[in-house]
This record gives structure tokens, sequence and C-alpha cells, in this order.
């Protein structure tokens, strides 16, 4: 499980923060809450067909520093990752290696097509 970690690229960490959009409703708007070092392994990508469009998708594994339960630098479920025009949902969160100096991010990148 645990193998060599190459944070060679910066990510930043977003979140998703809902605001009153003074109709009864609310607008999504993401927030950065930082910048990270990351190691990026790309997965195999797969194709689905829409009705209107084709929806590709790339799973990533991004492993980043870990920081303590709670603290707004360490990524869960439901944030992303942006690297310039490329976003990277993170879909689940795991400690990687023993130590517990980093955490593995299960992450995908969606591009239509």
């Amino acid at each position: 499980m645990s193998g060599a970690i190459h944070p060679s690229r910066q990510l930043v960490l977003e979140e998703v923060v809902r605001q009153p959009d003074n109709a009864g409703g609310f607008t999504e708007i993401w927030t950065a809450l930082g910048t990270v070092w990351a190691d990026v392994q790309a997965g195999y990508g797969h194709e689905r067909e829409m009705t209107a469009a084709t929806l590709s998708y790339v799973p990533y594994r991004i492993k980043v520093r870990a920081a303590p339960e709670g603290a707004p630098s360490r990524p869960k479920a439901g944030q992303r990752f942006v690297d310039g025009p490329r976003i990277f949902k993170i879909l689940a969160v795991a400690d990687y290696g023993h130590d517990g100096r980093y955490v593995e991010c299960f992450t995908k990148e969606e591009v239509s097509a």
C-alpha cells in the first residue's frame, strides 16, 4: 500500500458554499481553502453516453500531506482539487501509509466531449 510519495503538483483545495439567492433558493460558490502539494496518479478512463453529449472521466489517486481530523486543510469527500482549468472531484479519502503523514484522495476528472 505505501510507496514513495512525490508531491510535485500544486493543487487548490476547494469547498462549496451555499449562499441565498434572494428568491427562496441558493447558489453554490466554490471557495478556495488553500494550496497543497500533491502526488497525482491517473487510473483508466471511462466513457458514458448522455442524451446531448458524451461524458468521459478518468479516476485519479491524489496523495497529499495529512492534516488533523477536522482541520480545513484536510481534504474530504464533496470537495475538489483545481489545477488551472482541470477539476478533480473528491469521492473518498483514506489514510495512506502506516505513519499517518499522508492521505489518499480518490477523485475523478470529468470532461465533456
